[in-house]
């Protein structure tokens, strides 16, 4: 089998935020990568430090509190870290080459803007064309993304589409720029569960056709299995495991992951079988020990677990990676 080219490579990335509490190590030693024309799924609970580590490889995280502390974030082989967050070579790979679907696009519009002249501003910012010319590329990277009479579409504001049509906007400001990587941070909050299913298959689609790689970052396992080729779910500001989306749903080995799947609605399920919840909080990321920071949560932990943070090590396949002291003691034992 032909080995993909790799279009993204993450290596060793901390970010971390200064405060009055003390370092907040948000992106704690994080390696990972994507292939080209690949759905790469990052999965975690809520300020795990998935949507901060796609920022720091976009730099946009603020400073202060925020600084990218060490790391390459390499994009086919170039270090986007050596550039200045907003130096003319990053303004330009922004937007060109990566782009990135924030969570509510409600907030991502401008709401005095109608949706035309902002995916033309972003069009003329990237490719020499005229303002007209920007216009009909809006009108039809609108069409692209399934929005009905686009012309119509160009010419009103965000307040008066739906949550998944302003959603179908932002997908279309990154298929008017033919991004080689699109990420996207949590594309369906707020969305029905009906809408969640169009926009991702709409991001499948924009794959397949474009021939472009996408990041999911969501909280929910269940949504990206159907779709994902690799995925990495993260813990504290750590990747914990990692492996393709075959090696996760049918031999997780890392217990947060089986929590994870293990809290994921049935649909085979009774009527009377309850969810598994994880219980306790994830930790205080400015009080971090030098310890597995899944611990306190874990029903498997021991005194090794509490005083020595383990290290990704191959748990099966060459691709599936998790980072567990359990693992290593049951493996010793099989």
């Amino acid at each position: 089998m032909e080995s993909k080219k790799k279009l993204l490579e993450v290596n060793h990335l901390r970010t971390s935020f200064f405060t009055q509490a003390g370092e907040v190590k948000a992106v704690n030693d994080v390696s990972y990568y994507v292939n080209e024309q690949e759905i790469v799924a990052v999965v975690g609970e809520s300020g795990c430090g998935k949507s901060v580590t796609q920022m720091s490889c976009m730099q946009l995280i603020q400073t202060p509190p925020g600084k990218i502390l060490g790391g390459e974030v390499l994009l086919e082989g170039e270090n986007l870290l050596k550039y200045k967050p907003r130096s003319k070579e990053m303004r330009a790979i922004r937007g060109a080459k990566i782009s990135m679907i924030f969570q509510e696009p409600m907030t991502s519009l401008n709401p005095v803007l109608t949706v035309g002249s902002q995916l033309s501003e972003v069009i003329r910012t990237h490719k020499k064309v005229s303002k007209k010319e920007a216009w009909q590329l809006g009108i039809e990277a609108l069409k692209a993304v399934g929005i009905p009479e686009p012309e119509t579409r160009m010419k009103n504001y965000p307040f008066e589409m739906s949550g998944g049509m302003r959603q179908r906007v932002m997908i279309a400001v990154a298929v008017a720029c033919n991004s080689k990587l699109i990420i996207a941070d949590e594309p369906t909050t707020a969305l029905d569960v009906t809408t969640q299913a169009q926009v991702m298959e709409l991001l499948l689609s924009i794959v397949k056709s474009m021939k472009t790689s996408i990041i999911v970052v969501t909280h929910n396992l269940g949504l990206v299995t159907r779709y994902a080729d690799r995925i990495y779910v993260m813990y504290a500001g750590r990747i914990i495991e990692s492996g393709t989306c075959e090696d996760i749903l049918k031999n997780p080995r890392h217990p947060y992951t089986i929590g994870l799947l293990n809290a994921v609605p049935r649909l085979d399920a009774s009527e009377d079988e309850q969810l598994v919840a994880i219980n306790g909080a994830p930790p205080n990321l400015a009080k971090l020990k030098d310890d597995c920071a899944f611990a306190p949560r874990c029903p498997y932990a021991s005194e090794l677990c509490r005083s020595s943070c383990p290290t990704l090590r191959q748990v099966g396949d060459r691709e599936h990676f998790a980072a567990c002291h359990y693992e290593i003691g049951r493996d010793e034992h099989e």
